[in-house]
């Protein structure tokens, strides 16, 4: 199961009575299968291979709790809100695993909650709705107001930071013209709402760097600044002496040391590693530190998600690694 899924794969991942009944499957086998636990039931008649489900991220957990919500609501379905706006634009849900789906009002109903649905009176327009694959949702951009707002910083930078990369850079190259308009445009909005929560986004739209390509680097660009750190370099492009690109995640120039998200995903998922078996990813990436080294005379530090539970964990790891402290 790969580590990230879209609304096509979630689709093809839930299944009707009728279309298990025409894989032969019984009432009696399906109720039978629901409660060995070899079949979950999401919602009415929406179900998934157990082992499908356990196989997937939160974001795809979520996106496929959320499609079950669209697809058994009448024409034409409700507004999802927060964080299941955010899967179907496919933005991260760092440390967040959401219980209930999240909807919007639209009208002047009260706030309720009904069989793990969440409905928002968070007073939206219809600027504000767009379709993802046929599917109402926030907008991107008051998606991540609204992430910024109501999650923890953490969780909303991870988005904010994402959402931001799809406008400013292309491969590695950045537009530093185009993140400056996003984090105008992102201003202007959160400066023209006052609802709870409201200068905790600020902070994290001002914060938002689309060169975080993972939630891990985003994670350790939030933690670096709580530990004081100031003058982090990002992305910085090394030329091999064969003229190979490499790229790193930060770097820490009074100590002449390159440091390095590393989640165990690029090792893991067969897709990330491209055909490569795990000895033959390793190999590259000594050989990659080894011209590094070569070429900058910096060494480089490396940190995964078990250094990332707290700023102080992380200020641990980068001690270990002669890593100096911010003045």
């Amino acid at each position: 199961m790969p580590t990230t899924i879209d609304l096509p794969v979630a689709r093809a991942l839930l299944s009707t009575r009728e279309e298990l009944a025409a894989a032969g499957s019984t009432e009696r086998d399906i109720h039978a299968r629901v409660a060995a636990g070899d079949l979950r039931r999401l919602r009415r008649n929406r179900y998934i291979e157990e082992a499908r489900w356990q196989g997937l991220w939160n974001e795809g957990r979520h996106l496929v709790e959320v499609l079950a919500v669209h697809e058994n609501s009448d024409v034409p379905g409700p507004v999802f809100w927060g964080p299941s706006a955010a899967v179907l634009h496919q933005l991260p849900l760092c440390r967040l695993a959401p219980e209930n789906v999240h909807t919007v009002i639209l009208g002047r109903r009260h706030g309720r909650s009904r069989a793990d649905v969440v409905w928002h009176n968070v007073g939206i327009t219809a600027a504000d709705i767009v379709e993802v694959d046929g599917i109402r949702c926030t907008s991107l951009d008051r998606t991540v107001l609204d992430m910024a707002c109501f999650t923890a910083p953490v969780t909303g930078l991870c988005a904010a930071d994402a959402a931001l990369r799809r406008e400013s850079v292309r491969g590695h190259d950045y537009d530093a013209a185009a993140a400056a308009g996003w984090h105008e445009r992102l201003r202007r909005r959160a400066e023209s709402v006052s609802i709870r929560g409201i200068r905790k986004a600020r902070d994290v739209i001002s914060f938002a760097d689309g060169r975080a390509q993972l939630p891990g680097e985003s994670v350790s660009r939030l933690h670096l600044r709580e530990l004081g750190y100031r003058d982090l370099m990002l992305q910085t492009h090394v030329v091999g002496p064969e003229q190979e690109d490499y790229w790193l995640d930060f770097g820490f120039p009074r100590s002449r040391v390159f440091g390095e998200f590393d989640g165990e995903v690029k090792y893991r998922d067969a897709a990330m590693r491209k055909g490569r078996t795990l000895d033959e990813v390793l190999l590259a990436e000594k050989r990659r530190e080894d011209v590094i080294r070569g070429v900058t005379g910096w060494r480089t530090a490396r940190w995964g998600w078990e250094h990332l539970r707290t700023p102080e964990a992380l200020a641990t790891r980068l001690q270990s690694f002669r890593i100096r402290p911010p003045g």
